[in-house]
């Protein structure tokens, strides 16, 4: 009897961990938007640009569970008040299939990322849910919203007095994600940070980029202890999941993004508003 006591009250002990877990991972944490600073050294990062704080968006998914248009502008306030230089979109702006979700149509998300503010301004790319839904679509909405769409294409700004380039990649999934076209219009020598939406696209950047910064993983969405990031939607697995990779002499950064995919959860990885600081 008392071993059978003890191993009821072992199972009433891991059902109800299991619950709080669930309830946790399905309402709480999805819901939960974080402003997280990432200081990112760039040995390369010419001193005469100066420090550069660059806020990154990714996979908003508005229509998702938790992400509404008004939390949305919640989220574009709080991104405001971290009075970054530079503000980028990094794709995924619309759903499909979200389990428990409901589709939103860009203009409204684009009207509310209209009130975004940075000295640099703030450019976007379109990431692999925005083709599947209408890409032409979704670059109107941004663009009628003041937004520059960069689709394998590149502008320069002043940064100090000084020109950065910033240049966009299509997706790797959907587009022809043409990293050269991309760069033609960049001078030899110039600095240049690269958008795109998939990371994977690392792999092809040149030397000549500073700074490659990308979404789509969400991080994995589930980073459990020991087993770590069961499924990342990458080529290389968890090695362009999340936050900063130093590899061969260059950099990218992997923001985990704000909403859900497929299936609303996410644990130990926190919808995110990426602050990036270089130049330090």
């Amino acid at each position: 009897m008392p071993t059978r006591r003890w191993l009821a009250g072992l199972a009433l002990a891991l059902l109800t961990i299991g619950l709080l877990l669930a309830v946790w991972a399905v309402l709480i944490e999805p819901a939960w938007v974080v402003t997280r600073e990432s200081a990112v050294p760039i040995a390369r990062w010419p001193a005469a640009l100066g420090p550069l704080r660059i806020v990154a968006l990714a996979d908003l998914h508005t229509g998702a569970p938790h992400v509404t248009v008004e939390k949305l502008r919640d989220i574009v306030a709080a991104v405001n008040a971290t009075r970054p230089d530079l503000i980028v979109l990094l794709g995924d702006y619309v759903i499909h299939g979200v389990v428990g979700g409901r589709f939103v149509e860009p203009e409204p998300t684009a009207a509310a990322l209209r009130d975004l503010r940075a000295p640099l301004g703030v450019f976007a790319v379109l990431g692999n849910h925005d083709w599947w839904y209408d890409g032409a679509r979704v670059t109107r909405a941004l663009e009628g919203a003041g937004i520059c769409v960069l689709e394998d294409a590149a502008v320069s700004v002043t940064a100090n007095g000084r020109p950065l380039w910033i240049a966009g990649v299509s997706d790797a999934l959907t587009r022809r994600a043409d990293v050269t076209r991309a760069l033609a219009p960049v001078p030899d020598g110039a600095p240049v940070i690269v958008l795109t939406h998939n990371p994977d696209l690392f792999v092809r950047m040149p030397a000549r980029v500073l700074l490659t910064l990308a979404g789509h993983t969400h991080g994995g969405q589930v980073n459990l202890p020991l087993l770590g990031r069961l499924i990342v939607p990458s080529h290389y697995g968890e090695r362009y999941a999340i936050g900063h990779v130093h590899e061969h002499g260059r950099d990218l950064f992997v923001t985990p993004g704000i909403g859900t995919s497929i299936i609303p959860v996410r644990f130990r990885v926190r919808p995110e508003i990426s602050l990036i600081a270089v130049g330090r």
